[in-house]
């Protein structure tokens, strides 16, 4: 009794001085896993050594049967140590003078994995104790399942793989759960000589390793003849030992937020992303220097992300592929414009049709001008978003408010960056601000979820976070007035033989060409793309028409489809369809036809039909309805001091906006404009019109350059009959402003027929034409 009281003080003394070195949690490296648990990229350990977290059940049987009965038939009775199996190795190693056959059993080759004392020398009999030893310690500490899954895990397989799971997907590509007769073999001789018996190196070495296993496997029956027959025509092949980098920046990420967990599941879809990456390294190999592009893939049901392309090429440090733009904060563009627009239908302030004008404007001394310079005059609310013109976006932020502009994007999930010491203002509708891609996707999912959008979730655990962005109705309609964006190179509302899903599409640019965004969503997916240079460097020429919406189609068209995918969806029942007309906006007046210029259909919200917008300033005259007597023989127009010979008729006309007049037809103007005032009237006011005319070019005039000169034609030019700033427009576009009657000097290099117009703030304008000959 004293003895053995004895024995097991000294026992547990020795375990207390010589602690089992069990795994340092820390230093376990990790992986992270597409959501069908493929590997992405995987995060060594302190010793570089690659190994994926498993555990016993996600092994396939057919592994574990082979390993157990090849090489510990009796590790679940065994105390560590196998007495048989040490005996018969001592009286083969007597006998032979050599080791003939291995005595270790797998807890004792547990023992000599986890003490670096024993990873080399194991064959001397201080080391064979000392395992032994271990082994012993490792039974009292560890249940059997902990013990076989340290070795499952941590086992070597050549170079700087561990665990089987690590080298199931190294060498054969495919997770330890699915491995064949033939694979479960070479994975379970593999680790007694990882060096000699890699398959990458020496196959056929491998090979004749692999057969001993089912030859054992067969003469124990624990496999059939057929199954092993089958397995033996099997050839060993396996890829090069590369370690998994897919989705890098997305799983740094996501190691960086969750440090302590070993096995990280994203969201991702793996051949979606393997196949994604390929073809955005494809796609901008051509780009100049430095560029660098990010596109997400959002699933609009759950806000998982299905891809994450961070940047062209992780490793390429020319790009700046260490460099997330998934989640830099860039200048958005344009692409703030449609939330602009939802909320402006939720106030009652538009419809879709309400009447916009895209013409040179001042707002407190911002003067907005478009991306191509040139101007559209009046324009649906649904033209100016296709279009994106910048002057009506202003308009509507400057009648809304940027700070409240800024808190509903901030609702809804955009986060804004500004200069510091900056506030809201007119020119974030422009790009005026900073932005997040994974922000902007996740609030672009809204026009295909009622308006609601929410947080890209990149782990199934993460919160699922929705905010909504605009109402479903407003949703609705913009969505509708994007989809009907026709695809570049393809014209609206023709039949798509295809199928191609419908898609609410939106690009944008930012100012000096430093960022080129293309955002879409369809019924199921929601996907942002952005092309620019990480260090905000200009990259001329390269536009989100031009360079990022082509890749966002290539993308939405090889995403997964279902049928109805291309099938228009109906109308909420706060949206409905009416008739306006321009200029009022309002519907028709059966009793008074002439105020109904031009008809459109528009889509409305909650039943508001808000009228066209007030002009800002003080105008020539204020868009809307004109009233006014006329003689009723005459037609002239009648003040309120005419002699008493005249019959007077009620009259009323409808006026357009003042600054739309330049883009009018002369039979529209016509319309528009008042009755001459009868000569016995008193004056009333209201034909107190400036008259604005262009001198120093007559109309219709023919320009030449003079003879053996190659400089341009060189004019100068006035606008006189205006005190108000002068904008010069040439075939639309603008190109300069002068002060009242100054002088305005301009080369005119382009041969051909041209128009010119001087447009006063006030309203006045003039127009000519003339022609540059070559």
């Amino acid at each position: 009794m004293f003895t053995a009281l004895t024995l097991v003080t000294a026992a547990m003394l020795l375990d207390l001085a010589f602690p089992l070195p069990l795994p340092d949690r820390d230093d376990e490296g990790a992986i992270v896993v597409a959501a069908d648990g493929t590997p992405l990229r995987a995060f060594a350990d302190r010793r570089g050594i690659w190994r994926y977290p498993t555990t016993i059940d996600q092994v396939s049987p057919l592994y574990l049967q082979a390993l157990l009965n090849y090489e510990d038939r009796w590790f679940w009775r065994h105390p560590g140590v196998n007495p048989v199996a040490m005996l018969r190795a001592g009286g083969q190693w007597l006998r032979s003078g050599r080791v003939v056959s291995g005595g270790s059993t797998l807890t004792m080759q547990v023992a000599r994995i986890l003490d670096p004392a024993l990873r080399t020398g194991t064959r001397t009999p201080p080391a064979k104790l000392r395992q032994l030893l271990r082994a012993l310690q490792l039974e009292v500490h560890l249940s059997k399942r902990g013990i076989l899954a340290l070795y499952l895990q941590r086992a070597p397989f050549g170079g700087t793989v561990e665990g089987v799971e690590a080298a199931s997907w190294a060498y054969l590509g495919k997770p330890a759960s699915r491995l064949s007769h033939a694979e479960a073999a070479l994975l379970t001789v593999l680790p007694q000589a990882p060096g000699r018996l890699r398959p990458d190196r020496d196959p056929g070495r491998a090979r004749i390793a692999r057969d001993k296993v089912l030859t054992r496997m067969q003469a124990l029956q624990v496999w059939s003849p057929d199954a092993v027959a089958d397995a033996r025509i099997e050839p060993v092949v396996a890829r090069s030992l590369h370690p998994p980098l897919h989705a890098p920046l997305l799983a740094q990420r996501l190691r960086f937020e969750f440090p302590r967990s070993p096995r990280l599941v994203s969201t991702l879809d793996a051949e979606l992303q393997r196949t994604l990456e390929e073809r955005v390294a494809s796609y901008f190999s051509d780009l100049p220097p430095r560029t660098s592009a990010a596109l997400l893939v959002v699933d609009n049901a759950t806000l998982e992300a299905r891809a994450y392309v961070g940047s062209v090429a992780f490793t390429d440090t020319e790009r700046l592929g260490h460099v997330d733009m998934v989640k830099a904060w860039r200048s958005p563009g344009s692409t703030l414009k449609p939330f602009l627009y939802g909320l402006a239908l939720d106030d009652g302030l538009i419809h879709s049709e309400s009447l916009l004008v895209d013409a040179p404007q001042s707002f407190g001394g911002y003067r907005p001008g478009n991306f191509d310079a040139a101007f559209n005059g009046p324009v649906s609310a649904a033209q100016a978003l296709r279009l994106s013109l910048n002057v009506p976006a202003v308009d509507l932020l400057d009648r809304v408010g940027p700070s409240r502009f800024a808190a509903r994007l901030a609702h809804a999930g955009i986060r804004l960056q500004w200069p510091r010491g900056g506030a809201p203002n007119l020119a974030m509708i422009l790009g005026g601000t900073g932005a997040r891609l994974e922000d902007l996707v996740g609030a672009y999912a809204a026009l295909n979820r009622g308006g609601v959008a929410g947080r890209v979730r990149y782990t199934a655990g993460a919160a699922r976070i929705d905010r909504r962005a605009m109402s479903p109705g407003a949703a609705w309609i913009v969505r509708e007035i994007l989809e009907a964006n026709p695809r570049p190179g393809s014209v609206a509302d023709t039949f798509e033989p295809g199928g191609r899903p419908r898609v609410a599409w939106k690009t944008g640019t930012s100012y000096g060409f430093r960022d080129a965004w293309a955002l879409g969503s369809t019924r199921r997916h929601t996907v942002g793309v952005w092309v620019g240079r990480p260090d905000g460097t200009p990259l001329p020429g390269q536009y989100g028409a031009v360079t990022a919406l082509p890749l966002l189609f290539e993308v939405i068209d090889s995403l997964p489809r279902q049928r109805g995918d291309s099938s228009p969806r109906p109308v909420p029942a706060d949206v409905a369809s009416v008739e306006v007309c321009w200029p009022l906006g309002l519907p028709p007046d059966p009793q008074a036809p002439q105020l109904c210029q031009r008809r459109l259909q528009a889509w409305t919200l909650d039943g508001s039909q808000p009228p066209t917008m007030s002009e800002r300033d003080a105008r020539l005259w204020n868009a809307g309805i004109e009233r006014f007597d006329v003689d009723a023989r005459s037609g002239l127009r009648l003040s309120g001091e005419c002699s008493a010979a005249h019959v007077r008729v009620p009259r009323q006309l409808a006026r357009w906006p003042v600054l739309a007049s330049p883009w009018l037809p002369a039979e529209t103007r016509r319309a528009a404009r008042l009755p001459p005032l009868a000569a016995d009237c008193a004056a009333d006011g209201r034909d107190a019109v400036e008259e604005l005319r262009i001198d120093g070019l007559a109309d219709r005039a023919t320009l030449a350059r003079a003879p053996g000169s190659e400089h341009p034609v060189r004019l100068s030019l006035r606008a006189l009959g205006s005190d108000a700033r002068i904008r010069w427009l040439l075939d639309g576009r603008l190109i300069g402003e002068s002060a009242g009657a100054a002088s305005f000097v301009h080369d005119f290099g382009e041969t051909g027929p041209h128009t010119l117009t001087a447009l006063a703030d006030s309203g006045a304008w003039s127009r000519l034409q003339f022609s540059v000959l070559r």
